[in-house]
């Protein structure tokens, strides 16, 4: 216990530092009854005054931005997750999103799937959409950078799954199901990873969000450290329609009852709760920008990826961020296998400024390696402190997965 409340930034950063192997102790203690996630990523921001994650991604891409030497600490973990999950595993599927033309995420899933190769497992590429396989059983694709991508059918036989002809031990899912896959997931008896039941067309960040206000009020209290210091204000919306306007008033009256608290002038994120991929998402500073919106912003917060229809948003506070990469605004990601966070990047956009979403076009990305942190590592204080809050994050996710287990 601290002999005084951590109020500032700077005192978190050295507390972190000096205690990290107590904070990761008992991280670990409360989620270790928990469904944690196999992977997951964390988008971090840090101001002036606090940090916050403003996304949790539980089926993550982006794998080819880690750093080869953290790939090689996933690696180590991802074997002792799957041998958790069948101790005899030896070879792991993974189900992919279908955007196969998108040539950076076949970098990406080259990359894990060359990272799940070294923890010793046989890793295919299986889909079970029918719509890629319309002229050949396989597909063969050449990435960004030139890796070979083969994907081949996921079918599902007696309850199980098998890559084409192969059965497979363990599924890893790295689809969102913005759109869901028509697979039979209740019934199948194959381990899939994370659970195929907390898609995008049930997640929402409403309660993801919830679930973290929750875990940092333990936290704060367990540490003696102010919550404001680790989480974005926030409030939500439901029942909106922003086609026909249908509850958009009560919208922007949200989005000034949020700036009255925390103070004007501050950008406000309004996200569609069931937004991914960086869509559904604006950026105000008045609830009167939310009643003159145009038609063709309305558009892109109506409707997001697979065309599902947006009705329900979280409204944030704007973390305006105060790191810079080459002089651009920046913010950092982070990569966590098994809620243990082991690689990272950060993401930067010369065409934003330091209050807008950062994750839009025009991105570039900085590969940031934070596998090797250690406690009293003055000089790793900043990775640390993002570290423990991707994991504080990856933990409100393990109780959304228990949610929707029960």
């Amino acid at each position: 216990m601290n002999s005084e409340m951590i109020k500032t930034k700077e005192m978190l950063d050295a507390f972190v530092c000096h205690r990290w192997n107590d904070i990761n102790k008992y991280i670990d203690q409360m989620m270790s009854t928990l469904p944690t996630p196999i992977y997951s990523s964390v988008d971090i921001r840090e101001s002036l005054d606090k940090y916050a994650p403003v996304d949790h991604n539980m089926y993550p891409a982006g794998f080819n931005n880690v750093c080869s030497l953290d790939l090689e600490a996933c690696a180590k973990e991802f074997k002792t997750q799957i041998k958790a999950l069948k101790s005899d595993a030896q070879t792991i599927a993974i189900i992919p999103e279908s955007h196969t033309k998108n040539l950076f995420y076949l970098d990406h899933l080259a990359i894990l799937s060359k990272t799940i190769r070294e923890a010793g497992f046989t890793v295919i590429i299986a889909s079970p959409d029918q719509a890629l396989f319309q002229e050949s059983p396989k597909l063969a694709l050449v990435s960004q950078s030139q890796y070979d991508v083969e994907i081949v059918q996921l079918k599902e036989v007696n309850n199980e799954l098998f890559a084409g002809e192969t059965k497979v031990d363990v599924a890893i899912l790295n689809n969102d199901q913005s759109s869901p896959l028509q697979m039979p997931w209740k019934s199948i008896t194959t381990p899939i990873v994370p659970t195929p039941l907390i898609g995008w067309f049930a997640r929402q960040k409403i309660k993801h969000f919830s679930f973290y206000n929750k875990v940092v009020l333990n936290f704060a209290d367990k540490f003696q450290i102010d919550p404001l210091l680790l989480e974005a204000q926030f409030s939500s919306k439901e029942n909106i329609d922003f086609s026909s306007k249908e509850g958009v008033e009560e919208l922007a009256a949200e989005v000034d009852k949020l700036i009255a608290k925390v103070g004007e002038g501050k950008s406000i994120f309004v996200k569609a709760s069931q937004g991914t991929y960086g869509m559904g998402i604006m950026v105000v500073k008045s609830g009167k920008e939310i009643l003159e919106m145009n038609r063709r912003e309305r558009n892109k917060m109506d409707v997001g990826k697979n065309k599902i229809k947006f009705t329900s948003v979280i409204i944030q506070e704007g973390i305006e961020t105060a790191i810079r990469y080459d002089d651009m605004p920046a913010e950092v990601t982070i990569y966590l296998v098994g809620g243990k966070s082991l690689g990272g990047f950060m993401r930067a956009n010369q065409e934003r400024s330091s209050t807008d979403n950062l994750n839009a076009k025009g991105a570039v990305f900085r590969k940031y390696c934070i596998s090797e942190i250690k406690q009293n590592n003055d000089y790793q204080c900043k990775e640390a402190v993002y570290s423990i809050i991707a994991r504080l994050s990856t933990w409100a996710a393990a109780l959304e997965i228990e949610e929707a287990l029960k």
